[in-house]
């Protein structure tokens, strides 16, 4: 099977559509097989990034002239 012969065969049809519910199953089907990055990341990385946006809400933030400056070396 040529995968790619068949997504275009399928993309031509879908293209063609004009069955609402058809379509909506597809819809459907997509959100289903769509994952969220979120849960794809470790408990640790979550950790760190609800860190991070605490820090931010806090005001713990350098701005990104500082940053820019303090690391030009290795840009």
């Amino acid at each position: 099977m040529d995968i790619q012969a068949e997504k275009i065969r399928l993309i031509e049809w879908l293209a063609g559509l004009n069955d609402t519910k058809t379509l909506n199953e597809f819809i459907t089907l997509k959100k289903k097989k769509e994952v969220d990055w979120w849960d794809e990341i470790s408990v640790e990385e979550r950790a760190e990034i609800e860190e991070g946006l605490a820090e931010a809400d806090r005001g713990e933030v350098v701005p990104h002239n500082e940053v820019m400056e303090k690391y030009k070396e290795w840009l």
